[in-house]
């Protein structure tokens, strides 16, 4: 799933003096002037304007000899392509849009750097987008991207399907953690670590396991309390649910009433952020984790830094975020929408939370 692009651009190419440097190119063949054109490019690589501008743009359509020769020379004479003359004669802006609901949560952050570094490979630049869980900021950032970028990520959109893909039908768009048939999606399949969890709090004696869950529109969420049901049915225990409606630290807190008024003996999180606040407000009510209570959270962003450290389901995010990028950018190189589900597996990471039930 590492397919990277080049930028295509069908016409000239204007190119900006950055500096200029000895290379294996003769000194008088190194321009210092600003607005010098591919034309210069070209005569300092011996070859015709169009082969500089597919160089850089249709590099499969030269050999590997050329191509080498023409960079050797834009790099010798310092030229990078300009991006805006690109724009305005092809309408290839060289951009991709990511939007994410919470910015500030730290399960996002090393999705957005792993996004980055994938669209740099193939020289596109990133437009990030934080809906801070609205689904109406999300829709509105979609509409004011689309003049701009040339393709979109949504990590765990809080938009109706019929959103979705009334924005996929006019330019190519990717999911994080939401399954539309006939989308291109990366989902992170968090079920196979909670049933972990479960099958680990069993284990040690739990027999009522509370769950906290998060966004009743997120598919993340669906996906865990489907797993939760399913594994405790599996097992013979019982499970109660909890809502936290956001997924932050002071929703973890202020659920800690309701969790203990279920009798559970232990709780898995909606994430890891969930479970810190409940690890707070655990903490104020002088119940010990985990000698009186057993707490499991997802995502494990926060896990080895809480105390105690926090038993957590593994954390795919960096991946989910490289593979999106990679997807949009085969779609942008094809022209072709393929159904493509690409699935992350998680597992369980156990730390000091969890021990055996009273």
């Amino acid at each position: 799933m590492n397919g990277s692009l080049q930028p295509r651009i069908d016409g000239a190419v204007e190119f900006v003096v950055v500096e200029a440097e000895k290379g294996e190119f003769p000194e008088s063949m190194i321009k210092r002037t600003k607005g010098v054109t591919i034309s210069q490019v070209a005569e300092a690589a011996g070859v015709a304007r169009s082969s500089v501008s597919r160089a850089f743009t249709r590099p499969d359509m030269l050999s590997p000899e050329t191509v080498e020769r023409i960079m050797k020379a834009a790099e010798a004479l310092g030229y990078v392509p300009n991006h805006t003359a690109r724009a305005l004669s092809t309408g290839r802006h060289g951009n991709v849009g990511l939007i994410v609901p919470d910015i500030a949560n730290p399960f996002f952050p090393p999705m957005i750097q792993a996004a980055q570094l994938e669209a740099d490979r193939s020289d596109f630049c990133i437009f990030l987008g934080n809906t801070e869980e609205n689904p109406k900021q999300e829709d509105k950032l979609v509409g004011r991207f689309a003049g701009q970028v040339e393709g979109l990520v949504l990590a765990s959109s809080r938009l109706s399907d019929e959103r979705i893909r009334a924005h996929a039908g006019k330019l190519p768009l990717v999911l994080i953690n939401r399954d539309l048939d006939g989308i291109p999606r990366v989902l992170i399949d968090s079920g196979s670590g909670v049933r972990e969890a479960v099958e680990h709090l069993v284990k040690l004696g739990h027999r009522k396991i509370a769950y906290v869950s998060g966004p009743s529109t997120s598919w993340s969420n669906k996906q865990r309390r489907s797993a939760m049901r399913t594994a405790a049915s599996s097992l013979g225990v019982a499970v109660e649910t909890v809502p936290a409606v956001l997924p932050s630290y002071n929703s973890g807190r202020n659920a800690v009433g309701a969790i203990l008024a279920t009798g559970a003996t232990a709780a898995v999180a909606f994430d890891d952020l969930t479970a810190q606040g409940v690890l707070a407000g655990l903490a104020e009510k002088r119940v010990s984790v985990p000698s009186d209570f057993s707490l499991i959270g997802c995502d494990d962003v926060l896990g080895a830094v809480t105390y105690p450290a926090l038993t957590s389901v593994s954390n795919r995010s960096m991946e989910a975020g490289r593979v999106a990028v990679s997807l949009l950018l085969d779609m942008l190189q094809s022209r072709a929408i393929r159904d493509v589900r690409y699935v992350l597996e998680t597992h369980l990471v156990v730390r000091n939370t969890t021990a055996a039930a009273n």
